[in-house]
């Protein structure tokens, strides 16, 4: 498919929409393409299922209903995918971001919710980013800190999730602060406090909703870290990856994950840009 458009003094609204409308017409080529959708269900694990692994650790990305049903901007993505893929889906649970990233180098998943992330790359290919979301720091009231930059000194300790994005990236930007394992990224807080340490690392809601259950703490200002979430592949499946990245363009563009972040009320975090804007 070709796009020409020979008037340069079109308004600029009427470009913008021609660009999306651009947009969405090449990625619904490329996830409707009949052979893409067979390359792609090739690789799969099962050629009737679609394994999704959704992380209860992030609730930016999933958490239980009232009927504890996983719901979430990443199952919804799971589902649509499965629906245009054509085969059933099946959703993975795991409590933590680094046992889904055990399953993905595994093999046991198809596709994973996670942060982009380079040690990770080793294991695993990314589609782009869909969402951006924010890490922060949480501090008890009565501390000393004030900014996110006075975090990283001798003699801090501070509360991080095994093998969460933030887990990643602060072994490799600290340079005198000490990390402290906890499980999960939702048990940071309770490890944070029962240790009696220093900070609490971790994404911002889910401290958010921690300050508000157990009080006497407050979150710094501001953000160490913006997260890139993306959907993520078993290492060589590079069919899958290709549909995969079609797909989250599309439902970029089309404002499905607009949509679903906001049925599932969740704020704080944006739609991440389309690849390469």
């Amino acid at each position: 498919m070709t796009l020409v458009t020979q008037d340069m003094d079109l308004p600029d609204a009427t470009r913008r929409a021609l660009c999306v409308a651009g947009a969405l017409a090449l990625a619904g080529c490329a996830t409707a393409s009949p052979d893409a959708r067979s390359r792609a269900v090739a690789e799969l694990g099962s050629p009737t299922t679609l394994r999704a692994a959704i992380n209860f650790g992030n609730p930016i990305l999933a958490t239980r209903g009232a009927d504890r049903q996983a719901r979430g901007v990443s199952v919804d993505l799971a589902r649509e995918a499965s629906r245009r893929l054509g085969v059933a889906v099946e959703l993975v649970l795991f409590e933590s971001a680094g046992n889904v990233v055990s399953a993905v180098q595994d093999k046991r998943v198809d596709m994973a919710f996670v942060a982009i992330d380079p040690v990770r790359a080793a294991d695993m290919d990314y589609t782009p980013p869909y969402v951006i979301i924010e890490g922060a720091y949480l501090v008890r009231q009565g501390s000393a800190l004030q900014r996110n930059e006075e975090v990283d000194r001798a003699g801090t300790r501070i509360a991080v999730g095994r093998g969460s994005a933030y887990d990643l990236f602060l072994a490799r930007a600290l340079r005198a602060a000490t990390l402290v394992h906890a499980p999960t990224s939702p048990a940071v807080t309770d490890v944070f406090l029962a240790q009696n340490l220093d900070v609490a690392a971790g994404v911002r809601q889910q401290l958010e909703a921690d300050a508000r259950r157990v009080g006497g703490v407050r979150l710094l200002p501001g953000r160490f870290m913006v997260i890139e979430q993306a959907i993520g592949v078993p290492k060589g499946r590079m069919a899958m990856q290709r549909w995969l990245t079609a797909f989250i363009e599309e439902m970029k563009a089309s404002g499905f994950v607009a949509a679903a972040l906001q049925r599932h009320g969740i704020e704080g975090a944006a739609v991440a840009p389309a690849s390469g804007g």
